[in-house]
């Protein structure tokens, strides 16, 4: 089952992304796949679903969605030079991606973690506000 790159004509969905290094492993590609985060040409997929060259695919991974189309085929694992010549990102997607980053790099910007626990006072405070999680 070991095809060199560019020699295959379809390659399993879940594998390609596997491949191509959006998630570490297979099982977590075709978790993200059945629950729904992986479009293949803005229809839903299942994990065996055969990945062609020129396919556009969407892929929600964590807070970032990446939109790419399908550039080579590969059913192994390589260096991540090889991975990133699997496929090409749209510039609209990389861009996307960028202005999400920074609105919540930005968002974090005035938050700061407390340095101490609170005290007595402090946390009836917290559970007047309603704070079920406070005990």
């Amino acid at each position: 089952m070991s095809e060199d790159l560019g020699t295959a004509t379809a390659v399993r969905l879940d594998l390609w992304l596997w491949a191509a290094r959006f998630y570490k492993t297979r099982s977590l590609a075709k978790h993200a796949i059945e629950t729904g985060k992986v479009d293949v040409g803005g229809q839903r997929a299942k994990a065996s679903r055969a990945v062609r060259i020129g396919d556009a695919l969407r892929i929600a991974r964590a807070e970032e969605v990446f939109e790419v189309e399908v550039r080579g085929l590969s059913d192994t694992r390589g260096p991540a030079s090889v991975a990133q010549s699997l496929y090409a990102e749209s510039e609209a997607s990389r861009i996307a991606r960028e202005q999400a980053r920074a609105l919540r790099i930005a968002e974090r910007t005035g938050y700061r973690a407390p340095e101490t626990k609170p005290d007595k006072r402090a946390r009836r405070l917290i559970r007047a506000l309603g704070d079920i999680d406070a005990t």
